[in-house]
């Protein structure tokens, strides 16, 4: 042992010859010795704060200003006619020289809204709709298009709708198609939509375009139930679909899920219409693959393509990677790049994105990192997608500080950070509760004029989804909206997952209606936030239900979907259902991606499944995946718990050769493995290593060092274990406590073990009803049982609140003993 796991340093003498024996002199828990146990730490900043400061900076700084609105014309719009006008005809122009379609009486009423402010336009069309009613308003509202003015635009049409059409009957056609383009082209898509619920299209003769455009836009807010409902409408007023049309739809589709066969259905039509298909065609359908997993399908359909003398191009190629990518296969994401350059298809910066990520997706982080060296050095610059997912991947992998210095390189090297990039560092700060640096995150966003959107808040779902939340939640839910955000399936699927997690089932129930009447359907997202509700309980058997519903559904399980039934089984501790998933991966029928081998790995471990973990540790590495040191820790762990040191040691050899460094974990796993085969002084060895070598032992590994001298019955070195403990700032929790009433209780010591519990509650650690166990299986194991019944009959004396049911449980477990 010596001189191996710390090579730079003397190796720590380890004395052989101390008699392991019980030395019963000068053992005692000395209250008036030992250092008093360092305060609880005071509550982290409040999560009030941090919502205060995302209000204060989702609340907008200034209201808009008016376009071409000078400082002398802000004054409230008088009462205006042409002729009040006529004085200025010679200055008339059009904003930008290139309405001349419009009359000299059309380009004075032009000027007049581009330059009054915004809030007064309605006042301002009031005091001039003699004019307005004789003016070509499709002409007026295509010069506001085309000055760039939408929200003008928006502002007449609605003006125009209560004030000309509602008496004249229907609206012109074209100007329905016309906003309806504009808001399209500006994706303000959610406001189309609620400018169409007033108007039943069916009713118009809209051209394809318009049609079009509106299916779009219930695909881009998630509503894709309603936009299959326009498409079908459109098809029955005779218009055939374009391209455009088919390659939207084929987007619905791919988004919705579950609906491969309306996608190949959709390709059939396109054919037999004579429809070429063209690069968005092909990575649409290529994409809908990569979002349900179908590796197979996006393989088979990109094989036909080619087969039929379809050359594809880098848009093709690169929703190939992302398939691939995703599911974290990064030796076929390289065939694909080497297919790219063999076909003379250059890679572009979404072609290297898409490598990266890959590289990540497969626990290759460092590799995904360097990566960033390379596409500098064939002169493809690195944007903020690059860095997002590379910090992305350090949070997810529990790196925040390696996440936060890559964050600190991305901007030294020039690249601004988008939204993406702050939601991604939020979302990893708020899962291990660190508010100080989401708050100064938070200002960062304002001074930078980034403005946070609807997943900034849903990462406050992430973070406040605790048991006894909701209340916090429902909060957040509303500052949200009231904020101006609207919740979409997104929010409704974080909302379903915090209140889970939270222990509200009404809330998720009264969220999944909601969501159902919101518009929007249920999808594999949804499923899995029930999934990860029920995986923190254990609950398999409703989790089981989940999945069987979702197929029932047509919803094909995805990667996340099985990595918590894995999580729920080992919560629950059901190891045949750890089994069952088990055998279909290896099987073929669950794609074995990193992240559910690695699942798999965890679940296995929680069972203390050796078996199971040394196989899914195998199939891992056969696959070309790179451990983390997770995972490598858990193998160790295992090994340790199971006494074999030989392979132990093997794996922290091959921490080591994988270019990564032992971790605090790591060695307090070392450490357990020699407390539990009673070399405490080796325990003892590991710890003092730890500090030499400028590292921070934690509660965790000083417990294990007292565990290894109390089960020798050194009871002097574990106290002086404690003492060093608490005067390095460490509080002593109910395991360390535990611990020595173990240790005294088995060596009869009960006179020491009442000084210990009476320790305990003078410092504010409760003892448990397992602290009281061990000492009544104690004096039960020597006899003693009239000194058992004796010393829970005296518990209430010492500990007032320690309550009737445990009190009865302890006295029936003395008599079953009297009995046996």
């Amino acid at each position: 042992m010596e001189g191996t796991l710390f090579p730079n340093r003397p190796s720590f003498p380890i004395p052989r010859t101390k008699s392991a024996q019980p030395n019963h002199h000068n053992v005692k828990f000395n209250l008036s010795t030992l250092p008093l146990p360092p305060q609880s730490p005071s509550p982290s900043l409040p999560l009030d704060s941090l919502l205060q400061h995302l209000l204060h900076l989702s609340s907008p700084t200034h209201k808009p200003k008016p376009i071409n609105s000078p400082q002398s014309k802000l004054k409230k719009f008088s009462a205006v006619s042409v002729s009040q006008l006529e004085g200025s005809v010679d200055e008339a122009h059009s904003p930008d020289g290139s309405v001349e379609f419009l009359s000299r009486k059309g380009k004075l009423l032009l000027n007049s809204i581009v330059e009054h402010p915004l809030p007064g336009l309605i006042d301002l069309f009031d005091s001039v709709k003699f004019e307005l009613l004789d003016v070509d308003l499709i002409g007026l509202l295509k010069g506001l298009d085309l000055s760039g003015n939408w929200e003008r635009a928006l502002l007449l049409f609605e003006w125009a709708v209560l004030n000309v059409y509602s008496r004249n009957g229907k609206i012109d056609n074209q100007l329905i198609e016309l906003i309806v383009r504009i808001l399209g082209r500006e994706s303000q898509h959610s406001v189309a939509l609620k400018l169409l619920d007033e108007i039943p299209v069916e009713d118009y003769s809209l051209d394809i375009r318009a049609w079009t455009t509106i299916i779009h836009a219930y695909s881009r807010i998630g509503k894709y139930e309603r936009a299959i409902t326009m498409f079908e409408k459109m098809r029955k007023t005779g218009l055939s679909p374009t391209l455009v049309t088919y390659n939207v739809m084929l987007d619905v589709y791919g988004k919705m899920g579950r609906s491969w066969t309306k996608i190949l259905g959709l390709l059939d039509e396109m054919r037999s219409n004579g429809l070429e298909f063209d690069e968005f065609t092909c990575s649409t359908v290529i994409s809908a693959c990569g979002r349900e997993g179908l590796l197979d399908e996006a393989r088979k359909f990109f094989s036909r393509l080619k087969s039929e003398g379809y050359v594809p191009g880098t848009f093709t190629y690169n929703s190939l990677l992302q398939v691939f990518g995703k599911a974290g296969v990064y030796s076929e994401a390289l065939s694909i790049l080497k297919e790219m350059e063999e076909n003379n298809c250059p890679p572009d910066l979404v072609t290297y994105n898409e490598l990266v990520a890959a590289y990540v997706r497969a626990g290759f982080h460092e590799e995904g990192a360097d990566f960033i060296d390379t596409m500098i050095h064939k002169g493809i610059m690195p944007n903020a997608i690059t860095y997002t997912t590379v910090i992305n991947a350090y949070g997810k992998a529990g790196k925040e500080d390696k996440a936060l210095s890559f964050f600190r390189l991305m901007k030294e090297s020039g690249c601004v950070p988008n939204v993406c990039t702050y939601n991604a560092i939020l979302g990893m700060l708020g899962k291990k509760s660190r508010l100080e640096e989401m708050i100064d995150l938070l200002c960062e966003m304002r001074s930078n004029g980034c403005a946070p959107n609807s997943v900034t808040w849903n990462s406050m779902f992430a973070m406040c989804g605790n048991k006894g939340m909701h209340k916090y939640v429902n909060r957040v839910f509303l500052e949200m909206k009231s904020c101006g955000f609207e919740p979409d399936r997104d929010t409704f699927n974080a909302l379903i997952g915090a209140y889970g997690r939270c222990g509200s089932r009404v809330d998720v129930v009264k969220m999944y209606e909601e969501m159902i009447k919101a518009g929007f359907t249920p999808c594999v997202t949804t499923y899995n936030a029930l999934l990860n509700a029920l995986s923190r309980r254990g609950d398999w058997k409703e989790a089981e239900s989940v999945i069987l519903d979702m197929k029932k559904k047509g919803f094909k399980p995805n990667e996340t979907s099985y990595s918590l039934m894995l999580n729920c089984y080992a919560k629950g501790g059901n190891s045949r259902g750890i089994e069952r998933v088990e055998e279909e991966i290896y099987k073929g029928h669950i794609f074995p991606s990193w992240i559910l081998l690695r699942t798999l790995v965890l679940a296995n471990f929680k069972c203390r499944a050796l078996m199971g973990m040394e196989r899914a540790f195998q199939e891992f590495r056969k696959h070309g995946y790179k451990p983390d040191l997770v995972l490598f820790n858990s193998m160790l762990s295992i090994f340790a718990k199971n006494k074999m040191y030989d392979r132990a040691h093997e794996m922290l050899q091959l921490i080591r050769d994988s270019g990564l460094h032992p971790d605090l974990v790591t060695y307090n796993s070392l450490m357990d493995m020699y407390a539990r085969g009673g070399e405490c002084w080796k325990s003892e060895e590991i710890l003092k290593g730890i500090q030499k070598s400028g590292g921070k032992p934690d509660l965790v590994s000083y417990n294990t060092v007292i565990k290894g001298f109390c089960r020798q019955g050194l009871m002097q070195e574990a106290i002086r274990t404690l003492s060093e403990m608490t005067i390095r700032g460490i509080r002593p929790c109910i395991v360390t406590y535990n611990t020595f009433v173990a240790g005294y209780a088995a060596r009869g010591m009960f006179t020491e073990v009442e000084e210990v519990i009476r320790y305990m509650i003078q410092h504010d650690c409760r003892p448990n009803e397992l602290t009281y166990k061990i000492v009544v299986d104690s004096y039960c194991k020597a006899k003693k049982y009239e000194e058992a019944i004796e010393f829970v009959s005296n518990i209430t004396e010492i500990d007032k609140f320690f309550d009737d049911q445990s009190l009865g449980r302890l006295t029936f477990c003395i008599r079953e003993r009297m009995e046996s």
